[in-house]
């Protein structure tokens, strides 16, 4: 029997901060991406920012009291599971009246310090965990992991990057969590490339503390040190095997030691790590991540693209509609290539017939097959099919095909299209598709730079009549 196709690259994806789930532009993407390509959960930061406003401290009679208020919480969590989507929690960033320090991060500043007094941040976690499992059930919040804070080895998103404050963090939100319901998932720690010793010495930590962990997670980029422009940076990339190897590395650390076995969440991957770097919007970006969505399920449980969309603010609003974000659409919901490649993913069977380092071929239950391939440099391939007539379709997306940003480089880069240019490009961004009927045995392809081709073969069944009917 074939292998299962694993489904770690689309249990989740990236998303901006939380608060942008409420906007019309980020909602409707996100219904396009559920659409076409089906997600499982989503991820974010800055659920405790104070754009969020859960938590609302005030002074009556002379005390101290705190209102956890959770209107903008239910709103963004109502419409992911409308969508289908689950959240995949993120516990951040800290906020400011709860804060020890005003140390922050981003054009929207979150702040990266941790809580002056833990007792407040626990009744934080309890009351937003609790107002969860209260409105949306115990066994569906059960699904959904929960990981505590964001890249704390670094010192811009945790103050010194101290890891003994991060694991007392961790330890209180734990413990907090687990008081609510002992199968709740919660893990970390999220840690950024670059900090490999974080992940053993975390395990050191829970296993030594008692402390309880579900999963762990980490980042994985592929860019080189930045070289920044105006309103851009430019990156060199490492091969993408450097992704699959970041991918694999918490398997191989955990090995022998007391978290073995743990699932691992890739929670945050992409080329670059900076959300104005063009290369998120070439075909060259598609191309290059095709063989990592093949096969990052051999060595995780999940990896989220970051991010979904270009409804995205780190590092200010964009002044332009292609600027080199991580989304997968760009505003208004144009396509980059890297879009279609997990369009092409999602039409994909579920069992595995082929395999190799410029190709996936797969079949579904009804016997149809599907091939995905792609080459950085142009080459011909070989593609097995089975015996017998099969209607092919094959969509293509290269330099020249189903390239946005060529179109739009072309079209003048206009920052803000007007609606006929918005028409043109989204025209433009769609794969080349042509179809064919082909006998069973081998289909031969030729990719050009930077491809990424979907072959899809059906089984003829002939329903024609014997006549002529031209």
């Amino acid at each position: 029997m074939a292998d299962l196709l694993p489904g770690a690259w689309r249990a989740c994806v990236g998303t901006g901060r939380f608060n942008l789930s409420l906007r019309r532009d980020h909602q409707e993407s996100l219904a396009l991406v559920q659409r076409e390509i089906g997600f499982t959960h989503i991820r974010g930061h800055g659920l405790f920012g104070d754009d969020v406003g859960v938590h609302r401290p005030y002074t009556h009679g002379g005390e101290h009291r705190v209102r956890h208020a959770f209107t903008y919480v239910d709103q963004v969590i109502d419409a992911y599971l409308e969508l289908g989507v689950r959240p995949f929690l993120e516990l951040g960033f800290m906020p400011h009246e709860l804060a020890s320090g005003e140390q922050t991060i981003f054009w929207w500043k979150g702040n990266v310090t941790p809580p002056r007094d833990h007792d407040e941040w626990a009744a934080l976690v309890r009351a937003t965990i609790g107002h969860l499992v209260d409105r949306y059930g115990i066994e569906e919040v059960r699904t959904w992991p929960i990981e505590v804070w964001n890249e704390p080895n670094l010192k811009d998103f945790w103050q010194d990057a101290d890891q003994a404050a991060y694991h007392r963090l961790y330890e209180v939100t734990a413990k907090t969590i687990k008081e609510i319901d002992a199968s709740l998932q919660v893990g970390g720690p999220a840690i950024s490339p670059g900090s490999d010793e974080w992940m053993t010495d975390f395990a050191d930590f829970v296993a030594t503390r008692g402390v309880p962990v579900d999963f762990v997670s980490r980042h994985a980029y592929s860019s080189h040190p930045a070289r920044h422009v105006p309103f851009a940076t430019l990156q060199d990339l490492a091969p993408a095997e450097t992704l699959l190897e970041q991918f694999a590395t918490p398997r191989r650390q955990l090995a022998g030691g007391p978290l073995e076995g743990l699932p691992v969440h890739i929670t945050e991957f992409n080329t670059s790590y900076r959300p104005d770097n063009a290369v998120h919007d070439t075909a060259r970006n598609a191309a290059y991540l095709a063989p990592v969505l093949a096969g990052g399920g051999d060595v995780c449980d999940s990896f989220s693209y970051w991010t979904f969309c270009d409804v995205f603010e780190e590092v200010g609003i964009p002044t332009s509609i292609l600027h080199g974000g991580f989304g997968l659409l760009t505003h208004r919901q144009l396509k980059k290539p890297t879009y279609h490649l997990y369009a092409f993913m999602a039409r994909m069977g579920s069992r595995i017939v082929s395999r190799g380092e410029d190709h996936l071929v797969t079949r579904d239950e009804r016997g149809r097959v599907t091939a995905l391939a792609w080459a950085l440099q142009p080459r011909r391939i070989r593609l097995p099919l089975p015996s017998g007539e099969h209607f092919v379709v094959r969509s293509t997306v290269n330099e020249e095909y189903g390239n946005l940003r060529r179109a739009w480089l072309e079209m003048g880069s206009p920052h803000s299209p007007t609606a006929r240019q918005l028409d043109a490009l989204r025209e433009l961004a769609e794969p080349y598709r042509t179809h064919q009927r082909a006998a069973g045995g081998v289909l031969e392809l030729s990719l050009a730079e930077n491809e990424i081709t979907l072959v899809e073969a059906s089984p003829v069944i002939e329903e024609a009549p014997p006549w002529p009917l031209l």
